[in-house]
């Protein structure tokens, strides 16, 4: 069973989430909270799996509330729930932790399906729009161009060929785009993959693609 806390300052949305949950077999709404200092705070109290995070909120808005649950270390992982026009708040999410975001207009099977991947430690967002939202907004929050950086030390727990696939995901490919393009089976680019996540310390493909713009493996486009 999946337990899942609903985080949104629209009453009516909470509801909606709330019917879906409970007509869904293997997913239960165990909480709802209507700002962020309450979603941080029912998360420490539920440990829920998933939390659906709204970003726009009074008080501590749903980023905020994402970096702390993120930061308390516990196993919920944050699924953010917005709309086209906020993008780049989307990707501010993602850099806070959390493990994917949805539109608000998702049809309910988008979102149920959402849910059990966060859940069992996917990522939500196809790696095509991942590829589009970072080369648009990456360049507002990561170093400037030309700022030198010592190298990251995960890298160099890398083999070179890890550190192939490491680019690659962050490029948006998909494992079938990689095994094609390094001439490997989709089976052993899926090993290398959870290798890659295993020793950056990465919670999903989302994280990873963060950290290869982070670590200059991967630049944004002008």
């Amino acid at each position: 069973m999946t337990t899942v806390l609903i985080a949104d300052d629209q009453p009516l949305q909470r509801m909606g989430f709330r019917m879906l949950l409970e007509g869904t077999p293997g997913l239960t709404p165990v909480g709802e909270a209507g700002h962020g200092a309450e979603a941080v705070r029912l998360a420490a109290e539920l440990r829920p799996d998933v939390v659906l995070m709204d970003i726009r909120m009074p008080g501590m808005d749903g980023l905020e509330a994402t970096r702390r649950i993120i930061a308390a270390g516990g196993r919920t992982r944050v699924l953010i729930v917005t709309t086209f026009d906020l993008d780049e708040y989307a990707y501010e999410g993602l850099r806070s932790g959390a493990s994917g975001f949805l539109l608000k207009d998702a049809r309910p099977e988008e979102l149920i399906a959402g849910i059990h991947a966060v859940a069992t430690g996917d990522a939500v967002v196809a790696p095509s729009l991942t590829r589009r939202l970072l080369d648009a907004y990456a360049h507002q929050v990561l170093a400037p161009p030309g700022v030198p950086e010592a190298e990251d030390s995960r890298l160099r727990t890398l083999s070179d060929r890890e550190r192939e696939v490491l680019v690659a995901i962050g490029q948006g490919w998909t494992n079938t785009e990689i095994a094609e393009r390094l001439v490997l089976t989709e089976s052993t680019v899926k090993k290398h993959v959870g290798r890659v996540l295993a020793k950056i310390g990465a919670r999903d493909r989302i994280q990873a693609v963060i950290m290869a713009y982070d670590a200059g493996l991967v630049r944004a486009k002008p």
